[in-house]
């Protein structure tokens, strides 16, 4: 009795309600959810990715890449804004999987979430510590190798205390009130939109086709063992692809909107807008500067670093060298604020739900924010900011977001069925035995077994053949299996962390 009773209670899921009242100040527009979702986005990787990837993996063929992990993106983000019109809540995806797939999922995911947003405003703060420290010859980085060195291979070369400062600086303004961060939020979103237009411009005019025309034999000796075959894919559709995993970090940051239900004024028509708003105006960004910089200079000859300072050096145009550097500075201002922003949500929605500790989710009467969730939030950020190193942080990001993703997919399709499934006898609603409810038992039982990677591997193989059989769009399909296979392409040392 007391198996039956924990079972069900792990299988149980959330019912839905339209209610619109929350504790939460609901003062979101459309316009401040756009700029949230393109600043907490559009940060770093704009400024680093693109060189970074077009150097070692991809070559001029990076535009690609970013295409393809723009539509694995786009796919996730259809599911991110359907699921915002049907459930309008704080939580993003732990509210989504609560609702669809139970309890132990949710919670499951949830704690996924935790990580992702931690890891996430952990990575941020460490790439806009380190960027600010290159402007001032690397100075901070090299005292606190000689004050307090970490000589463990993991974590980073020394406690960045500057890195932690940001994030305990961003927690205290997510404190003060979502409506006086927010208008920073736009501010610093507007003028790294207009640092990108000054590269996309300034770059087209001193583009050169022939840096996609590159021919093998044309590569110096000393570079030729790293530059692939030359031309446009010098490592091929392979290259491309595991470009467009690397890439995909680029696009990490729009679900970030997703949590904002319960502060967004409009959350059924606002949130889902943005979303597609978000993913459109990411990936022009991101393609623009991929183009501009593959065809200024030659793809091996990129600085990973910081590739656009230095191209533009390279071409004569230091003025837009240091606009460069300034902007980049405003993006990881957004991307930091856009990365620590979701975290307190998905904290108090859990904390509400009471699978976490319940004083999470209090909220202040005067700043109508939950200020506990938001307090532990930055701390935990700012500690995996001082101690773990860059390269370590993305990866562990770029897995727990796909992850998301994917049971984020799912869950659109199991709750697709469930209402489409659902039949009314003698007033009483029931689920009949129908490949829903045959979904859906797969579900429960890989909840109740506490199933492992592989495990679930398998088992999503056996409810992608059970969907496909079904008379439905196939755009879900696509998400799970493109999400799987970008997981798949991330080293093994990201699996086991």
């Amino acid at each position: 009795m007391g198996c039956g009773k924990l079972f069900a209670a792990l299988r149980r899921c959330k019912q839905l309600q339209d209610d619109n009242t929350t504790k939460l100040s609901r003062c979101l527009g459309l316009l401040d959810l756009t700029a949230l979702g393109v600043g907490s986005t559009l940060g770093l990787g704009v400024y680093v990715l693109a060189g970074a990837v077009a150097k070692t993996v991809a070559g001029p063929a990076v535009t690609l890449s970013f295409l393809v992990a723009a539509i694995a993106s786009a796919f996730a983000g259809l599911c991110y804004a359907e699921f915002a019109a049907r459930v309008p809540k704080a939580g993003s995806a732990y509210v989504y999987s609560y609702v669809s797939v139970g309890e132990f999922i949710a919670f499951t995911i949830g704690w996924n979430l935790i990580l992702e947003y931690v890891i996430g405003t952990a990575s941020v703060a460490k790439g806009m510590a380190n960027y600010i420290d290159s402007l001032l010859n690397n100075t901070m980085a090299n005292t606190m190798t000689q004050i307090a060195p970490i000589n463990i291979s993991f974590m980073a070369d020394y406690p960045d205390f500057f890195a932690f400062g940001l994030v305990l600086l961003i927690s205290i303004l997510l404190g003060v009130g979502v409506k006086e961060s927010t208008k920073l939020n736009n501010l610093f979103t507007t003028l790294n939109l207009i640092t990108v237009a000054i590269v996309v411009v300034a770059g087209a005019m001193h583009s050169d086709v022939a840096n996609w025309r590159i021919n093998k034999e044309d590569i110096p000796e000393e570079y030729r063992g790293k530059a692939g075959e030359g031309g446009f894919m010098p490592w091929g559709v392979a290259g491309v692809m595991a470009g467009a995993a690397k890439c995909f970090f680029g696009f990490v940051g729009f679900d970030c909107v997703a949590t904002t239900g319960e502060e967004a004024k409009n959350p059924k028509r606002d949130i889902p807008l943005c979303i597609v708003f978000s993913l459109a105006i990411i990936f022009a960004a991101y393609f623009a500067i991929a183009t501009v910089l593959t065809l200024m200079w030659p793809y091996y000859l990129q600085d990973a670093d910081a590739p656009l300072p230095y191209v533009f050096g390279q071409v004569g145009m230091p003025v837009v060298k240091w606009i460069v550097a300034i902007g980049a500075i405003f993006a990881l201002c957004t991307s930091l604020l856009g990365a620590m922003f979701p975290l307190p949500r998905v904290l108090y929605a859990m904390g509400a739900d009471g699978v976490l500790f319940r004083p999470l989710s209090n909220i202040n009467s005067k700043t109508q924010t939950p200020i506990l969730a938001t307090i532990l939030s930055g701390l935990l950020s700012a500690t995996m900011a001082a101690i773990f190193n860059l390269d370590q942080l993305i990866d562990m990001m770029s897995i727990g977001t796909l992850l998301a993703y994917t049971i984020v997919s799912t869950s659109v399709l199991i709750l697709r069925y469930e209402e489409d499934s659902v039949i009314i006898m003698n007033g009483v609603k029931s689920l009949p035995e129908t490949p829903y409810s045959i979904v859906r038992q797969i579900w429960q039982s890989a909840s109740d077994l506490g199933v492992a990677v592989g495990v679930l591997g398998a088992v999503l193989v056996i409810l992608l053949l059970v969907l496909y059989r079904q008379p439905r769009r196939n755009v879900e399909h696509l998400t799970v299996c493109m999400n799987v296979y970008l997981m798949v392409q991330l080293d093994y040392h990201t699996w086991v962390t």
